[in-house]
């Protein structure tokens, strides 16, 4: 998000939502066994990194829908939409895929057996991992290609909001994928379709016709957030890892609504203590790499977990505090310095001329002579 439009809070709270992602990661590959809960109680909550990408999801569609809330829900030109896209989200993603596929070839797999091959880095590569089938050289990288395809359907989001209305708009969506649910076990279309994660278009356009909520008002926002999640808290606790894993479809759409209410009490500046924690220098630092931390960390916590201390640690809470300790810091480090490469200069520059002349701007290099001489 531009300064412009920068709402306090949003870079904190992605940047805890990337840090979860890769603590559940740490687990994963401490306790073997998921979807069951092979650990200690005490960190069973970190089962679920897939909530994260439900708060990424609906933190997206509300991002994007800031600046087109503010114009009527106009999107502008729909190529100049999907150019900043696109150049906001691959250079980071393909660098990271290339990453990737080198640790996974040259060093240590993400799971044992599986090695990504030239077929992975096409797929992957082109976004169509949720269709086409191909070596996964990173696990996390599922979410990118559904979130690509959501951005196709944003300006399709923003013309029903303008025409048929926020309560409408979401009843359709949720009424159309929940459509696809319940015949997906009758008609074959449908339940392929289950493969591109169908649920998170409700997300995504809930966040969208949240970022409408601009006035402050009494409805409760951070209230309803809290009692939504500990509804879904007690549900998840009731239902066990296996069955929540294995009913995520709906599990998602429940968590949408208190995501959602979060972001409009956030957008609203309620509760202030909890826009300062998220506003704060740290949780901010967090959110400026938080897209590549995403991107990168699964290949070191692999390195750590599997190549540096698997020979010499047994799986358990002693390996997880181990990789945790090593993994998560190195993990960050390395996050920030890649964004600092392949994301941030695309996030401030959005083309390729800007960016290019920022880069000689830097190096002191006048274009034509080729030679370095004092910046004006």
């Amino acid at each position: 998000m531009s300064g412009r439009t920068r709402l306090a809070g949003l870079d904190g709270l992605r940047g805890i939502a990337a840090v979860f992602v890769v603590l559940h990661h740490c687990r994963l590959f401490s306790y073997p066994g998921f979807p069951a809960d092979n650990g200690p109680w005490w960190l069973s909550f970190l089962l679920y990194g897939h909530l994260a990408v439900v708060v990424f999801i609906v933190l997206s569609g509300f991002s994007l829908a800031v600046a087109p809330a503010r114009r009527d829900w106009q999107l502008g030109r729909l190529r100049t939409f999907l150019r900043r896209r696109a150049w906001r989200i691959l250079p980071a993603y393909w660098a990271a895929l290339v990453f990737s596929f080198l640790v996974a070839r040259l060093l240590v797999t993400e799971t044992p057996g599986v090695v990504p091959t030239g077929k992975s880095l096409l797929v992957y590569g082109i976004l169509v991992q949720d269709a086409v089938s191909a070596p996964s050289p990173n696990s996390a990288f599922w979410s990118i290609a559904v979130e690509a395809q959501l951005y196709l359907l944003f300006p399709l989001l923003l013309l029903l909001r303008r025409r048929v209305g926020a309560t409408i708009l979401v009843a359709c969506v949720l009424a159309g994928v929940v459509l696809v649910q319940v015949l997906s076990g009758h008609v074959p279309m449908f339940a392929a379709l289950l493969y591109l994660t169908p649920e998170f278009a409700v997300l995504f356009a809930l966040g969208a016709v949240t970022a409408g909520i601009r006035h402050p008002s009494r409805m409760p926002w951070p209230w309803l957030a809290l009692a939504g999640g500990a509804g879904i808290a007690g549900l998840i606790a009731a239902l066990g890892p296996v069955r929540t894993v294995g009913n995520y479809f709906w599990i998602d759409l429940l968590a949408a609504f208190p995501t959602a209410a979060l972001l409009a009490g956030i957008a609203q500046g309620r509760p202030a203590w909890l826009v300062r924690m998220l506003d704060s220098a740290p949780l901010r630092f967090l959110g400026t790499c938080s897209y590549s931390l995403y991107l990168v960390h699964v290949p070191i916590v692999a390195v750590v977990s599997r190549l540096l201390l698997g020979p010499h640690v047994s799986a358990g809470t002693p390996a997880f505090l181990l990789t945790t300790a090593i993994a998560a810091p190195v993990a960050v480090l390395f996050a920030r310095a890649f964004a600092a490469v392949f994301e941030l200069p695309f996030h401030r520059h959005r083309s390729a001329p800007a960016l290019l002349a920022a880069v000689r701007a830097k190096l002191h290099v006048h274009p034509g002579t080729g030679t370095d001489e004092p910046s004006a």
